[in-house]
């Protein structure tokens, strides 16, 4: 009897638990507040061209490199912002994911993604795998 027991094919699991997603709800909400935060500070080094609220009355000369700088400054702050927004738009999309239940589940291969890799990377859609079969076949 024990052997029908050992020899009983195992159920892969199919999709995280209620509470399991309720776990990772908690962790991407916590995320996402922050990404949010920091996407605000950079929207505002954007729009004020990183100069601050306080007016320098000091005389000062604006060198061609000092303006480049800021430019500089603003055109990276302009891309962190840009990754930013798109980081929120994953975290965003991976709530929805969690309403639906289907969070977790590789698009590719339709097995769940390993925990760890949630906890880490809580918005990805693929397992490793998947990933590295989709790097070699030049596909993302």
């Amino acid at each position: 009897m024990a052997e029908e027991i050992n020899n009983a094919p195992k159920v892969e699991k199919t999709r995280y638990s209620d509470a399991e997603l309720a776990e990772f709800k908690a962790i991407i909400e916590g995320m996402l507040d922050k990404a949010k935060a920091e996407y605000n500070t950079l929207r505002d080094v954007v729009r004020h061209n990183g100069t601050n609220d306080i007016e320098d009355t000091s005389p000062s000369f604006k060198t061609v490199e000092d303006d480049g700088a800021n430019q500089l400054s603003k055109e990276e702050a302009s891309q962190m912002a840009q990754r930013q927004y798109k980081f929120i738009q994953s975290l965003e999309a991976a709530l929805v994911r969690i309403e639906n239940k289907t969070y977790g589940v590789c698009r590719v291969t339709g097995k769940l993604i390993p925990k760890e890799r949630l906890r880490l990377v809580p918005h990805a859609t693929l397992t490793v795998e998947a990933k590295e079969m989709l790097a070699k076949q030049g596909k993302r």
